[in-house]
């Protein structure tokens, strides 16, 4: 089986990515990856790629509804343009209380408006690219105005690659068929990537526009480690609570179902609708978080880190749900 490419996970102010980036490309990290929660992952992108030079830098994920078609053109364009070409544009979803409640943004039929957000960022690059007429008209989106005022200009090398992140079959259907990869969800077995994801995103690549394309499969592994027994006793709580989240989470019911554990889904539901937080990792025996993470100490948790998805996944990507210091990830994938 073929070793995936290792990368990690970025999650924290961007003030401190220059740092940790610089490490990961001395250490010859595959990528750094850069979700978004409290901060703007092109910012620290920019960042990222003015103090670096070789690794491939990425969103995992960059909320998509979040903004228009164009506001992303235009962020990752500029991304891509500084870092030489080395920008993966991540894109997700998220759910329909974040989009219209958070961002105040329309939800509606997420996976073809996805599918249609990804023809109109092409749409818009290729206009920046070729110099041709911006002439886009869909359902959702519509760009039909670009003065030359407005038009950044070709990049060498083009436009980034774009990943979908995706967990129900529409998505992952649409992933297949418009994008140039994918993102899978933290909460991932192997058998569940092998039995459903990868199928169904093939059946929706062999009837899609991008058929015959090069594409890419990322998976975001969870992993329980330390450098003391001390250590590894706190990340598996963090661990467990983590699982017991998502679990409580319809989205995640068809992994869980998988495995025949639709039982921790009512209960982990439960818990969250009586406000008891703090009690979804009890839930999570030892059975269900050996499915869903890598658990040991640095040297153990290593090694299965870079075989768990071997064959399957072209790349990993570190999850690391509790705290911890940012080189614990660049240990953990012992590059350099």
């Amino acid at each position: 089986m073929t070793d995936p490419i290792l990368d990690i996970a970025f999650h924290g102010d961007p003030a401190d990515i220059s740092s940790l980036v610089v490490e990961a490309e001395a250490r010859g990290v595959g990528g750094l990856f850069v979700t978004e929660a409290a901060h703007d992952p092109y910012v620290a992108l920019s960042l990222a790629a003015a103090a670096t030079h070789q690794i491939q830098i990425g969103t995992s994920v960059a909320i998509a509804f979040a903004r228009t078609p164009m506001t992303t053109a235009v962020s990752a364009w500029d991304v891509q343009r500084l870092s030489g070409g080395r920008l993966v544009l991540g894109l997700g979803s998220q759910i329909k209380p974040h989009i219209t409640r958070r961002y105040s943004m329309p939800w509606s039929s997420p996976a073809p408006r996805m599918a249609e957000y990804v023809a109109a960022l092409r749409a818009i690059w290729e206009s920046w690219q070729h110099d041709a007429p911006l002439d886009f008209r869909g359902d959702f989106y519509e760009h039909t105005l670009m003065p030359p005022l407005f038009n950044p200009g070709p990049i060498e090398g083009g436009p980034p690659p774009i990943w979908l992140a995706a967990v129900g079959p529409r998505m992952l259907a649409t992933a297949g068929s418009v994008a140039d990869g994918l993102i899978c969800h933290p909460l991932l077995s192997r058998s569940y990537l092998d039995e459903v994801i990868l199928p169904t995103v093939a059946a929706g690549r062999s009837g899609g526009e991008r058929a015959g394309e090069p594409f890419t499969t990322s998976a975001l592994c969870m992993v329980a480690t330390g450098r003391t027994e001390e250590e590894l006793a706190v990340a598996v709580v963090g661990v467990r609570r983590q699982i017991g989240f998502y679990a409580s989470t319809p989205a995640y019911l068809p992994v869980l179902a998988h495995h025949g554990w639709d039982d921790l889904h009512a209960e982990a539901h439960a818990l969250t609708k009586s406000n008891r937080w703090d009690e979804l990792g009890t839930l999570v025996d030892d059975e269900v978080l050996a499915a869903f993470a890598v658990v040991g100490d640095l040297s153990s948790a290593r090694a299965e880190f870079r075989s768990r998805f071997a064959g399957l996944a072209q790349r990993v990507i570190t999850s690391i749900p509790y705290a911890a210091d940012d080189l614990l990830a660049l240990d953990l994938v012992n590059a350099g």
